[in-house]
């Protein structure tokens, strides 16, 4: 009797704990306490109490989980989103490493999985770092002109005050090519470069697909390329108005000397009729001096304050032949010219010689006097000044 008894107040008490049919699973919580005769409130709050902290325990453990998603998501995202050259990206390994520390080279492998790393790693930092550079030298050779053209406003304004005011001969209008397309007018400078810029203005124009395909000859004489002076009276101002005017310049010294070694210690047959004979430097100097010469100025060798009159012309880029490839492809990329046009470097008029160079330079006028160096310089003052040489000796006055 005392074991069935025991029997019946352990059903009972599991009845106790048992829900009515159909009632929702949540009344467990809220089942009164202390009515059953058998277990009491205790029987039940026990219950319920270990149901909450199972329940407590699961909402915990998930809220640890998504705290955690939360800072996994944070760790990686600084490494997605930092631009291209910071330190995170340095610390990240490439396959072809991690096939190296671990002792594992596959052949054929090496290679392209090298390349790849590059492409994906080093290639971002090295276009952030050469846009970066890009940017900058593109700033520093705007600032240039900018300057260029400052320093020939003032000197002009000193020196020939009013001078654009005068009217516009028709010599003034042939120094200066036309290339309507990119709206450029260029003054062609002999010693400066001037083939080469022929040859672009002739693709830039159309009438050549490639400057390597252009003789000298006709670079010179058959290029097509008209001369301002060709135009009406209308077309010339509105040209001048809205086109770029382009001129380049060159060290007169430099210019000088590579005009003589051009003309009459290379087989010239043109100028070596009209001198008669082949001349040394003195001869050359003295003529160039003379002031009675029977030989009009020429072109290679006059000054280009006179011959390209940048006072009345108000250039907009003044470009250097010692920097004539870094600034010719500026100048180029600005006007919106063709990508694959880039400026032509080669020589094709005595190729076998030597360019003229400072030090060549310095050896010609080595063999003249002080005196007639500083003659030499006050005849090309005006270049040095307006495009802001230095001077080439140090007796110079």
């Amino acid at each position: 009797m005392r074991f069935g008894s025991q029997v019946t107040s352990q059903r009972e008490k599991l009845n106790c704990l048992r829900l009515p049919q159909g009632a929702p699973w949540w009344r467990v919580w809220v089942k009164p306490a202390g009515l059953c005769l058998h277990c009491g409130a205790s029987v039940v709050m026990k219950r319920s109490g270990s149901l909450l902290r199972s329940v407590w325990f699961l909402v915990v453990l998930g809220a640890a989980s998504v705290l955690l998603l939360f800072h996994l998501q944070g760790v990686s995202d600084p490494v997605q989103h930092q631009r291209p050259g910071v330190h995170a990206l340095r610390a990240l390994k490439s396959p072809v490493e991690q096939k190296q520390k671990r002792g594992v080279l596959v052949p054929g492998e090496n290679a392209e999985l090298t390349a790849a790393a590059n492409v994906s790693s080093a290639s971002p930092v090295q276009t952030f770092e050469a846009s970066s550079r890009k940017a900058g030298r593109l700033e520093r050779l705007a600032k240039m002109q900018e300057s260029r053209r400052h320093l020939l406003t003032q000197i002009c304004a000193r020196f020939q005050p009013g001078v654009r005011a005068r009217s516009l001969t028709q010599w003034h209008l042939s120094r200066l090519y036309v290339e309507d397309r990119y709206k450029l007018l260029y003054c062609e400078v002999p010693k400066a470069g001037c083939s080469n810029w022929k040859r672009v203005l002739m693709v830039l124009s159309g009438s050549a697909v490639s400057t390597r395909d252009i003789p000298h000859d006709t670079a010179h004489y058959a290029n097509s390329l008209r001369q301002l002076k060709s135009y009406g009276r209308t077309g010339v101002a509105q040209r001048l108005r809205s086109y770029t005017k382009v001129l380049f310049v060159r060290e007169p010294f430099e210019r000088l000397v590579s005009a003589f070694r051009d003309k009459f210690e290379s087989p010239n047959a043109y100028y070596h009729s009209v001198f008669g004979r082949p001349i040394i430097t003195k001869e050359f100097v003295r003529y160039l001096l003379d002031v009675q010469r029977p030989v009009k100025m020429d072109i290679h060798w006059e000054p280009v304050s006179q011959l390209c009159s940048p006072c009345v012309f108000g250039y907009n880029f003044v470009g250097r032949f010692e920097r004539l490839q870094e600034e010719a492809s500026f100048l180029l990329r600005s006007i919106g010219a063709p990508r694959n046009l880039t400026f032509p470097n080669f020589k094709d008029r005595n190729p076998g010689a030597e360019r003229t160079s400072p030090s060549i330079t310095q050896r010609y006028f080595a063999q003249l006097s002080a005196a007639e160096r500083q003659r030499v310089f006050d005849f090309y003052y005006m270049d040095y000044l307006m495009f802001n040489y230095s001077k080439p000796f140090d007796d110079l006055h």
